[in-house]
């Protein structure tokens, strides 16, 4: 058995530092019925590695149960979450870091009277660029989503499910 490493490659220095403040109004802040994702770190900042995401998530907001193809880490900095994982429910409070494996079936929701704001980390990265396509520009990171009427929240199902293989997800039938 060889003890030899591959070298480590040299230093790209086309790739810069990325230092962001989540509260700057220049990032993308994107309300997803209901909920408001602000993106930290995209894919085209970590060469396609990873993402950051800073999540808001109001009293019952949450995502539908879905899964998909990459791994997906939280933590939450604010709040109590519901964590809907295979079927079985767990809570999550401040302090909580939550591994979400590639392809396991899972959604969470905040059931607490008070905001969850979440640090979410995609490996790799892409989950932010759905977000983009499916959601809307919001203000800032505190800004509530938009309200969608029923015909809204339709389309916004249709162009989510439509858009997900892509995105290599998979919405559950609620």
């Amino acid at each position: 058995m060889s003890n030899t490493f591959a070298a480590i490659p040299p230093d790209d220095p086309a790739r810069g530092l990325t230092l962001v403040h989540a509260d700057d109004p220049q990032l993308p802040h994107i309300g997803i019925v209901g909920d408001t994702y602000t993106i930290l770190v995209s894919g085209s900042d970590t060469g396609g590695r990873y993402c950051l995401i800073d999540m808001l998530i109001p009293h019952g907001g949450g995502p539908a149960p879905h899964r998909h193809d990459f791994e997906e880490m939280f933590t939450v900095l604010e709040g109590e979450l519901e964590i809907i994982f295979r079927g079985a429910t767990r809570t999550a409070t401040v302090g909580t870091t939550v591994n979400v494996p590639a392809n396991a079936p899972h959604a969470f929701k905040n059931v607490s009277n008070r905001p969850v704001r979440l640090l979410c980390l995609c490996v790799p990265a892409g989950q932010e660029e759905f977000f983009a396509l499916i959601g809307a520009p919001v203000d800032s990171r505190t800004a509530p989503a938009l309200e969608l009427d029923a015909a809204e929240m339709k389309a916004f199902g249709a162009k989510s499910a439509a858009l997900a293989p892509k995105y290599r997800t998979e919405i559950s039938k609620p």
